[in-house]
C-alpha cells in the first residue's frame, strides 16, 4: 500500500507541474485591455453569443467565471459578427464601442464587467459596411470615432461624434488611411487590409496605429502613421511595421489596444495565429510600447525587445 501511495504522489506532483506549465492560454482575437480601479479587463472577439470579459489584477493571472459576459447578444444591438470592442470611461458611465453585423453600435454599462446594453437597439449612421471602431477624446474636448469602412478595402476613416455619443456628427467622415505600400499588402491580394486603428497623442503629434494585411495572413503586421491633428493628413513610418512575425517570431501579429499599465508603461494587447499551419484560434498576448526620441521629427514609437508574452488564464 505504500508503493502504491508513493506512485500516486509521484503521479499527483507530476501532474501538478505539468498543469502549471501549461496554464491554458486566452484566445480572443482582436483584444483590448481597459484598466480601471486596480484591475485589468479584457475583451475581444471570441464568441457569437457577445464578448466575453477576463479580469486580472496584474496582468499574469486572468480570471473568467462560467458565462461571463460583458455584453451579450440580445441585449444590445447585432445579431452576430460580434468583433473588435473598445471599453472606455465617460461622464461617469462605462461605453462599449463594438462591431456586430458589420455596423458599429455603442453600448452602455455601469460596471467594466457589464453587462454592456442599449435601451434601443440601433447602430451608428455611416454608408455601408463599418468595423472596429476606436474612440478617441481629445484635449480640446471634441470625440473621434476612428474605424474601417469596408470599400475597395479594408480603410481607415475618422468622423466626428456628437458629445452624447447618440452618433457621429453628419459630414464629418474623412479617410486616414489605406493600405498601399508592400508590408501592408505581402500577398498582393485585390482587397488591401488597413485596420484595428488606436489612436494616441504624444509632445502634440497625433500616433494612428494599425495593422495590415488580411488577418488570415501570417505576415499581418502592425505599423502607424503620424500627424499634427487628429484629422490628418497622415505620415506613415518609414521603419513599418513594428510589430510582425519577424519581429517577435508569431505568425498573425496585430490587430490590439494600448493600454497603460500600474507601473506607468505602455503596453500593446493583440492576437497571434499562435501556429504555423492554422489561424484560428487567435491566441492573446501583450507586448511593451516605448517612445525613442529623434533628433529631427516626432518621437518613434517601438517595441519593446523581449516583452512578448501570452495571456493565460490561472
Amino acid at each position: 500500500m505504500a508503493y502504491l501511495k508513493t506512485i500516486f504522489q509521484a503521479v499527483l506532483i507530476l501532474t501538478c507541474l505539468r498543469s502549471a506549465a501549461q496554464q491554458p492560454a486566452i484566445f480572443l482575437a482582436d483584444p483590448t485591455i481597459f484598466a480601471d480601479k486596480g484591475a485589468y479587463y479584457l475583451y475581444g472577439t471570441g464568441s457569437n453569443q457577445g464578448f466575453p470579459v477576463y479580469v486580472s489584477a496584474d496582468l499574469k493571472t486572468w480570471s473568467h467565471p462560467a458565462d461571463s459576459f460583458a455584453l451579450h447578444r440580445g441585449q444590445s444591438f447585432g445579431n452576430g459578427g460580434f468583433w473588435a470592442p473598445q471599453v472606455f470611461k465617460y461622464k461617469g458611465s462605462y461605453y462599449m464601442a463594438y462591431t456586430a453585423d458589420e455596423q458599429i453600435a455603442i453600448a452602455k454599462a455601469s460596471s467594466p464587467k457589464g453587462p454592456f446594453k442599449q435601451d434601443q437597439f440601433v447602430h451608428l449612421s455611416g454608408a455601408g459596411k463599418q468595423i472596429d471602431p476606436f474612440l478617441f477624446f481629445d484635449k480640446n474636448g471634441k470625440i473621434y470615432l476612428y474605424h474601417v469602412k469596408l470599400q475597395n478595402g479594408n480603410r481607415i476613416y475618422v468622423a466626428e461624434m456628437k458629445p452624447d455619443l447618440s452618433d457621429v456628427a453628419p459630414g464629418t467622415e474623412k479617410e486616414c488611411i489605406a493600405s498601399t505600400e508592400g508590408w501592408e499588402n505581402t500577398a498582393g491580394a485585390k482587397w488591401p487590409v488597413a485596420e484595428g486603428p488606436t489612436v494616441l497623442v504624444h509632445k502634440n503629434t497625433y500616433y494612428l496605429i494599425y495593422s495590415a494585411n488580411d488577418f488570415r495572413n501570417k505576415d499581418y503586421a502592425v505599423g502607424y502613421a503620424t500627424s499634427s491633428s487628429p484629422l490628418g493628413p497622415w505620415k506613415k513610418y518609414a521603419g513599418n511595421p513594428i510589430i510582425s512575425r519577424s519581429t517577435v517570431g508569431q505568425n498573425g501579429t496585430g490587430h490590439g489596444d494600448v493600454f497603460i499599465d500600474k507601473n506607468g508603461k505602455m503596453k500593446y494587447v493583440l492576437h497571434t495565429h499562435r501556429s504555423d499551419d492554422r489561424v484560428s484560434p487567435r491566441a492573446t498576448a501583450v507586448i511593451g510600447l516605448q517612445f525613442k526620441p529623434v533628433k529631427d521629427g516626432p518621437d518613434v514609437l517601438e517595441a519593446e525587445e523581449g516583452s512578448f508574452e501570452w495571456l493565460q488564464v490561472h
